[in-house]
């Protein structure tokens, strides 16, 4: 799944209204691995029906296309896909001397607070995966969040450093190209699971009602 000419892949918009519809409605134009990026997004999309925010080209919020060959990936496999994007994602925050937990099913926390998102949208044919769109937003420079947002937290908050969403984009795609071979085998979908498990965790049912209402609380708003 190694792609040829890794950056050329990389497609940097100024504003789209998703990186995930932008993603949809070129997937058949688009190569493997190719990555649709956007410094702002007016109408960004998390999980079910909730909406991702973030302030205009302070963060990274971009979407990877993969694409399978029919047979490779069972449609019983396709939460590898998780596994392999959460993954590569707490591999870049550790090497900023972050210590990331998976939120079940594919929310980055920091201790309590959460830094990273995803809407990862995958296409089957018969019993296989064919296609996957993993959207991700990640929370770099942004210092003041809406005060109805339950927990959010970005990378500068806790590093006190300022981040390129080029160069850090770059750097997380390298991971992603790296470690998306270990999805074509029973080998490396292990390894994958077991790092995902590692770090994963499941909010215990107060806690998620109480981040769940006040994200509905919070869209209400808008």
């Amino acid at each position: 799944m190694e792609p040829n000419g890794r950056y050329s892949l990389i497609q940097w918009h100024k504003v789209l209204d998703s990186t995930n519809n932008e993603a949809k409605r070129r997937f058949g134009s688009l190569d493997n691995m190719s990555v649709i990026a956007a410094f702002y997004q007016t109408a960004g999309r998390g999980r079910g029906s909730h909406s991702w925010l973030s302030a205009a080209g302070e963060n990274l919020t971009f979407s990877l296309v993969l694409k399978f060959r029919e047979g490779m990936l069972p449609s019983s496999e396709a939460v590898r896909i998780t596994h392999l994007a959460t993954v590569s994602v707490c591999d870049l925050l550790m090497e900023e001397g972050i210590e990331p937990r998976i939120k079940w099913p594919n929310d980055i926390w920091v201790d309590d607070r959460k830094i990273s998102g995803m809407l990862i949208e995958n296409s089957f044919t018969g019993a296989s995966v064919t296609g996957s769109i993993i959207g991700i937003g990640l929370n770099l420079n942004q210092k003041r969040f809406d005060p109805l947002l339950p927990n959010p937290t970005s990378l500068t908050l806790l590093t006190g450093r300022k981040y390129s969403p080029e160069a850090t984009l770059d750097r997380l795609y390298e991971i992603f190209c790296r470690r998306a071979p270990m999805l074509e085998g029973d080998d490396g979908r292990a390894r994958l699971e077991l790092e995902f498990s590692k770090r994963m965790f499941v909010l215990e049912k107060a806690g998620q009602d109480r981040i769940s209402d006040a994200i509905d609380s919070f869209e209400a708003q808008k």
